[in-house]
Parts: C-alpha cells; sequence; structure tokens
C-alpha cells in the first residue's frame, strides 16, 4: 500500500502521530568519479576552491538537516546524529561517501541519509567543476536502516 496517497489518491503526508517513539538510524553510500589528476588535487589539498572534502562534509550535515524542506511529504525530525565519512579511492577513482544518521523519533531517517550523500556528492562536483565537468555521481543506494515498525534492513553488498 502506497502510505503516501489517501483514500481519493491524492498525495499527503502520512500521520505518524501514533507511532512509538524508537530509536532510528540510516546509512546511505554513495561516490563522485573523477579523473585520477583530480583526485589528486583533492589528496594534495590545491584544489582552488578550498578543502573539498571538509566542505562537503559539512555540506552533507547541512543536506541532512534541510530534508524535510527539500522532499515535500518528508517529516521534520529531531536528528540525534548526522556523520559524513569521504573517502578519497584511487581505485575508483574519486571519493567514497558514506552519511550514517540518527533519531529518536515515530518514522525513519532514510531520506535524510540519502540527502546528507547526495548533497555531499553534489558538493565535491559543484568544488571541482573547473578541473573537470564529466565526473560522475553515481551509486547512491541505503545501505542500512534500523528501527520501526518495519525493522532492520541491510542492502546486498
Amino acid at each position: 500500500m502506497l502510505t503516501h496517497f489517501d483514500a481519493e489518491g491524492r498525495a499527503h503526508m502520512v500521520d505518524v502521530s501514533g507511532k512509538p517513539i524508537t530509536d532510528r538510524l540510516a546509512v546511505a553510500t554513495g561516490a563522485v568519479k573523477m579523473r585520477p589528476e583530480t583526485l589528486a588535487q583533492i589528496t594534495a589539498g590545491t584544489a582552488k576552491k578550498g578543502d573539498v572534502l571538509g566542505v562537503a562534509r559539512l555540506a552533507g550535515i547541512m543536506g541532512a538537516k534541510k530534508t524535510s524542506d527539500l522532499i515535500p511529504l518528508c517529516h521534520p525530525l529531531p536528528i540525534t546524529r548526522v556523520a559524513l565519512d569521504l573517502e578519497p579511492d584511487a581505485a575508483l577513482p574519486g571519493v567514497r561517501i558514506t552519511a550514517t544518521v540518527k533519531t529518536s523519533g515515530q518514522t525513519g531517517v532514510e531520506m535524510e541519509a540519502l540527502t546528507a550523500v547526495t548533497i555531499a556528492a553534489l558538493t565535491v562536483y559543484d568544488m571541482l567543476k573547473a578541473v573537470e565537468k564529466g565526473m560522475e555521481i553515481t551509486g547512491i543506494r541505503l545501505m542500512r536502516k534500523d528501527g520501526g515498525k518495519s525493522g532492520a534492513f541491510e542492502a546486498a553488498p
């Protein structure tokens, strides 16, 4: 059943007021693929716009906090933790991004984790687009979620 539609098929925000408050966690991942010489600017700290990974980490955190402003039917949530891990990966080549989001609430934080990864990836692209316009944002997906009525979810590797 699609819960974001009412009996007449109109979009609406789901009423979560009857759900118990539980601890919730979501982990999402993604990557930005780029040429090795573009990645070298990140690892050497020579990108003209500054600390690419630091700025992208902050942008991802901010993105998680703004998810309900960006996605129309998302509930605003009292997020208790957002952590972003951005790792240069020469084998990709590029940057691998992982976001972990937590709350204690009546609905999950999957969208916040996915938004955090997406905004961090877009920030990496923005900070390096003058060097390489052909970068690819790829593989954004939910890896894990815990809490709530539906229980745990773990994506296949």
